[in-house]
This record gives C-alpha cells, structure tokens and sequence, in this order.
C-alpha cells in the first residue's frame, strides 16, 4: 500500500454546475453528509515505513477498516435515496473522460447523470464534463493516488443527488490503490483501452478480480495495435468468472448502446 493511502487530509474539491467554471470549496465547512457520531477528522496517518511487517499490516488493515466503516455510510445513504453510484476505474489515458462525455450527451433526458470526478491535479476532465450538461465535484488528491471513502462523503454531500439518478464516480488514474478502497459505489466498471495490451489482467489482478463490468475500450483502433481479444477475454473471465465484458468505442458510438442498457438497467426507480 502507498504511503498516503488512506489519507484525505488536503483533497481540494470543486463544484462545477452544467456549462460553468468550478468553484473551490476549500476551506468551507462540508464536513460529511449525516454521518452524525461518526469520526470524520480524517484518516490515521502511517509512520514511515518499517521493517517490522507485523507493524506494517496491523497499520493497513487499520486504514482499510476505517474506509469500509466510511464506505458503508455512503453505502446507506446513496440506498435510502435511490441513487446509483458507479466506481470508474482504469489506468491513464483509457478513456474514463472520453466514455462519460459521450454517455452524458447521448442519455440526456432518460437519466440524470453527476460526476465526482478523482484527479491528484487540476480540474481540466471536471470541465469537459460539465460542458455536456452534467453536475459535477472535481476531488484533487494531491499527491493521493485514488478516492477514499471519506473523500466520496464530501463530493456526494455537494452534489445532492436527485433519486432515480446516477452517479459515477471517475476515480484517479491508477490500476492499483482504488481497487482496495471500498467508495460505497453498488457496480464497478473497469475500462481497458486496446492501446494498453491485453496483459493487463494478468498483471493487475486484483483490479479486475473487483470487476462487475469491464469495458473493453477505443475497439475503432484494433486494427493498429497488438490486442489478443480472445486472450484477454480469457484472462478476465478467469479472475472475475460473473462480471460482463463489453466492447466499445466512444469515438465512433460502437458498442456504446450496450453500454447504455447495462447502466440503464441498473438505474433505482424514484423513491416515492
């Protein structure tokens, strides 16, 4: 686990309303969404690492044990108001940004889409989603390489989301950390772009393992890249035997349709 892993202590977060720069909402009091009685002054800080390994398991699993508390309450909270939560993860450059851009514009008027959106810096994706009409919470890490539990609170707490709706959570570049760190999210969908080889399963594991959908993304491009499709398939299935594979590009709107009903699909009617 990464020294910082755990840590919330500095995230910066924006507000971006559809169509309008962020706004900073550092230093405001956004302490947490009804999580009253509950310890919210951060996550516990690690000594520099250690040889004794003993010491340095108990630290994680103390870590993680307060994350998964956190990602329970986010976890009620998103049910008792019938909203959807999706975790977006995959390594830099997949085309996370690409595939919501793309989805918000087309499913407008059925369902009713925000974004938190994980960067460690600058708020250049917040923007290009907000300009397709979504509302969206840019989170900076710093130099944090995922989303935390704590972190999701804060970004869900400012969006108020309406039920019936979604919201995806686009965690930050990265196929290891965000796959230990529960968000609360009921569905995680992991993208795989063909640029990056078909390896990838094999070589990050437990990312996949978390899977319930893996997108198999940037399909137009096959044709100019060294991708085994059936290979990676095969990979996949073997470490997540349930999760859905679907291939797409949010180039060209192949696949996407899939994509849709999949998320459709999974969409809380409005609690009355």
């Amino acid at each position: 686990m990464c020294a910082t892993c755990g840590c919330s202590e500095g995230a910066v977060i924006q507000v971006f309303s559809p169509g309008q720069p962020g706004h900073d909402h550092a230093g405001h009091d956004h302490a947490g969404h009804d999580h009253a009685g509950h310890d919210h002054a951060g996550h516990d800080h690690a000594p520099p690492a250690r040889r004794d390994g003993e010491r340095t398991i108990e630290l994680q699993q103390k870590v993680l044990a307060k994350n998964d508390r956190l990602a329970q309450l986010n976890r009620d909270w998103l049910r008792q108001r019938g909203v959807l939560a999706v975790n977006l993860m995959s390594s830099p450059g997949a085309g996370k940004t690409t595939l919501l851009e793309r989805t918000a514009a087309e499913l407008a008027g059925q369902v009713t889409i925000s974004v938190i959106e994980g960067d460690q810096a600058a708020a250049l994706d917040a923007t290009r989603i907000s300009a397709v009409g979504c509302q969206v919470v840019q989170i900076n890490t710093g130099t944090g390489c995922h989303l935390d539990a704590e972190m999701v609170a804060e970004g869900l707490r400012v969006l108020d989301p309406p039920g019936g709706s979604v919201v995806v959570i686009e965690n930050v570049g990265n196929l290891v950390c965000p796959a230990l760190f529960d968000l609360g999210e009921q569905a995680r969908v992991v993208l795989a772009s063909v640029t990056e080889g078909d390896d990838k399963p094999v070589k990050y594991p437990h990312m996949f393992r978390q899977a319930d959908l893996v997108l198999v993304t940037k399909t137009d491009l096959l044709p100019y890249v060294n991708f085994d499709t059936e290979r990676h398939a095969s990979d996949v299935k073997s470490l997540s035997p349930a999760a859905m594979l679907l291939p797409l590009s949010a180039t060209t709107g192949a696949g996407m349709p899939d994509w849709y009903d999949w998320l459709r699909g999974r969409v809380p009617a409005p609690l009355a």
